[in-house]
C-alpha cells in the first residue's frame, strides 16, 4: 500500500548547498535521430538545433510523437536500437560532443555529469530493491568511495523535498504513492551532483497538488544547487510555470523557440497558437479553448519534405507543401514558418 504523501511534523532539513561546480551550457547542432522501420530509416528528430544557457530551465512542449523524449535520451546518447543519431552534436561544457562518447566514458557521464528523470518514475526503480539499496549500487557503479556520504546527502535532498528520508530509503518502490517515486526520480538524478539535469514529463499522471510541489522543488532545487535544466512536457502550464526559455516541437522539428513569456504573449507559429488557444480557461467562455483539427503525424506519415505541419495550418501556402521553412532569428526569438516569415519580410 502506498505511503500517503504527508509525514509527521520534524525539523526543517538542513538546506542543501549548491556545489562549487559551474552549470555548464548545452548546444545542440544539427541534431537527427532515426528509426529504421520496413520502409526505411525515418527521421523521428530532424536537424535541431537548440542552446541551453548555462543556469537556466528550458522547456519543450509538443504534443505526444513530436520527438521531445528522443530528442532528450539524445543528450544522455541513450537513444536505442532501432534507432541512432544520424547527424549532429550535443555539446555539453565539461564533456565535449557526447554524441562520441561511448563505453566507460559515457557510463561515468550518466550520473555524474547528467541526471536523468524519466517519465514514469516508477519504471527506474527496481521492485525487488528498496531506494537505500539502489541508492548504494548507483554509488557503487560511479566509484563512490564514500558511500556513508552519499546516503547522508539523499536524505538531505529528500528531506529537502518534503519527505522522510530514512524511511524513503527504506521502501521498495510500491510503498510509496506517484509523488514520492517522482522526488526519488529527482533525488537519484542530483544525488551524484549532476548539473545538467533532464526531467521528461515530471507531472504525467500527478493530482494537481502534486503536480504544483513537484514544479515547487523543481524551481527550488534547480536554484540552490545551480544546475541547467531542461523540462519536457506536452503540458504548456508547467512550463509557464518554471521554464525561463521555451521551445515548440512538431513532427520531429523545432518551430519556434524563445523566452518563456514573450512566446505564450505573442505566440508567431500557427501551431503554438493552437497549442495556447486549446487550453481550458478557469473563468469566461468555455467555448474560447479550440481543439487544434486533425491529429499529429506518426514516425511514418511525417512529410519528407515542406513543412510538417501544412496538414492542419490555417495559414497553409503554395510553398508549404515543397519547402522546409527556414528558422529566422528575431533576437531572442526563432521562428520556422513560412507565414510568419512573408509577414516579417513584408
Amino acid at each position: 500500500m502506498a505511503q500517503p504523501e504527508t509525514a509527521p511534523p520534524r525539523p526543517a532539513p538542513e538546506p542543501v548547498t549548491a556545489p562549487a561546480t559551474p552549470a555548464p551550457g548545452v548546444r545542440i547542432d544539427g541534431l537527427t535521430v532515426v528509426y529504421k522501420t520496413p520502409a526505411g530509416e525515418l527521421p523521428a528528430v530532424r536537424d535541431i538545433s537548440l542552446t541551453l544557457e548555462p543556469g537556466t530551465i528550458t522547456g519543450i512542449v509538443g504534443e505526444s510523437g513530436s520527438g521531445k523524449s528522443t530528442l532528450a535520451l539524445s543528450l544522455l546518447n541513450a537513444v536505442q536500437p532501432p534507432g541512432r543519431i544520424s547527424a549532429g552534436s550535443v555539446e555539453i561544457d565539461g564533456l565535449g560532443d557526447v554524441v562520441g562518447l561511448a563505453g566507460e566514458r559515457l557510463r561515468k557521464a550518466r550520473g555524474a555529469h547528467i541526471g536523468y528523470v524519466f517519465q514514469a518514475a516508477q519504471n527506474s526503480l527496481n521492485p525487488l530493491k528498496t531506494v537505500g539499496k539502489q541508492l548504494l549500487d548507483l554509488g557503487r557503479s560511479h566509484g563512490v568511495d564514500d558511500l556513508r556520504g552519499l546516503v547522508r546527502e539523499a536524505k538531505l535532498l529528500l528531506g529537502r523535498m518534503g519527505l522522510d528520508g530514512a524511511r524513503v530509503l527504506d521502501s521498495h518502490q510500491h510503498e510509496l504513492s506517484g509523488g514520492m517515486r517522482q522526488r526519488v526520480g529527482i533525488m537519484l538524478a542530483l544525488v551524484l551532483n549532476a548539473h545538467l539535469v533532464v526531467l521528461d514529463e515530471p507531472t504525467t499522471a500527478l493530482d494537481m497538488i502534486t503536480q504544483a510541489n513537484i514544479l515547487k522543488i523543481v524551481r527550488e532545487v534547480h536554484a540552490e544547487r545551480g544546475l541547467t535544466t531542461l523540462v519536457i512536457t506536452h503540458d504548456i502550464g508547467v512550463v509557464a510555470e518554471v521554464a525561463d526559455r521555451l521551445a515548440v516541437m512538431y513532427g520531429g522539428r523545432l518551430v519556434e523557440q524563445g523566452p518563456t513569456r514573450e512566446v505564450l504573449r505573442a505566440p508567431r507559429h500557427p501551431y503554438t497558437r493552437g497549442l495556447i488557444q486549446a487550453i481550458p480557461r478557469l473563468v469566461g467562455d468555455i467555448d474560447e479553448a479550440r481543439a487544434l483539427p486533425g491529429r499529429p503525424p506518426t514516425l511514418a506519415t511525417v512529410p519528407k519534405q515542406g513543412c510538417v505541419f501544412r496538414e492542419r495550418c490555417a495559414l497553409r501556402m503554395d510553398i508549404c507543401e515543397t519547402d522546409d521553412p527556414a528558422a529566422l532569428a528575431d533576437g531572442p526569438r526563432i521562428v520556422a514558418c513560412h507565414a510568419v516569415g512573408v509577414k516579417e519580410r513584408a
